[in-house]
């Protein structure tokens, strides 16, 4: 399906979900149904993962709250029509070295960072590993107390918001081996937050998400018996 055809059967649901926090996500239902995110800073936005369609009530929204500064991706699922975003806003894009194989459309916009965090604006990537080598979240300090998680599905949050699930595949249901968990798990066990969102409408963990995060970490160590 072509980029005009999709624009015309489908269009942007954009629903605020915090303070300077949206959520974009296309309706009716398209592919996975992941949501993206945009998120307004005083020293300039950042798009969190992507969604097929760019339209123009989207671009007038975005251009509204003064345009993109950046976009930055959880993993490769969602790297969609990140080149036409990246080109209508004239900005770059920011995925992590480990996933350059994924990347079937090259751009001069496409910044391959490396290690294991990277600060952009007011906001920092945390590569964590898992689902993909390059897998990553994106940390926002600003949107609460202690910081807000926006996590893809690099972290995936149940749909009853009571447990955090760290897996290679979720659809086949593969789970990550031993040493793969303990890496992403020392990765993420340090990071300051209290609220986290998800690639998925409901995915929503306000207020206490470091303690579900922590809850379900423990019942992964137990499980490997580690």
């Amino acid at each position: 399906m072509e980029l005009d055809d999709v624009s015309k059967q489908y269009c942007t649901k954009i629903t605020q979900v915090g303070k300077n926090l949206y959520s974009l996500k296309m309706v009716p239902d398209f592919a996975i149904t992941q949501r993206a995110f945009l998120v307004v800073s005083p020293n300039g936005n950042i798009l969190w993962d992507c969604i097929p369609l760019l339209d123009e009530a989207t671009i007038a929204f975005i251009n509204s709250k003064g345009g993109l500064k950046a976009i930055a991706f959880s993993h490769p699922h969602f790297y969609s029509c990140m080149n036409v975003w990246a080109e209508t806003f004239n900005c770059p894009v920011y995925i992590h070295e480990r996933d350059t194989e994924s990347v079937m459309y090259k751009s001069d916009r496409l910044k391959f960072w490396q290690g294991s965090s990277l600060p952009v604006l007011d906001f920092e990537l945390v590569n964590i590993g898992g689902h993909f080598p390059g897998s990553s979240v994106l940390r926002v300090p600003s949107l609460s107390d202690k910081g807000v998680i926006l996590c893809g599905d690099t972290l995936y949050i149940s749909r009853s918001g009571r447990h955090i699930a760290v897996m290679h595949s979720f659809p086949n249901l593969i789970l990550l081996s031993q040493q793969e968990f303990l890496s992403v798990f020392e990765k993420a066990k340090n990071l300051e937050f209290d609220t986290m969102y998800g690639a998925f409408a409901g995915q929503d963990l306000v207020g206490n998400a470091r303690e579900v995060f922590d809850s379900s970490m423990k019942r992964y160590i137990e499980s490997y018996g580690v």
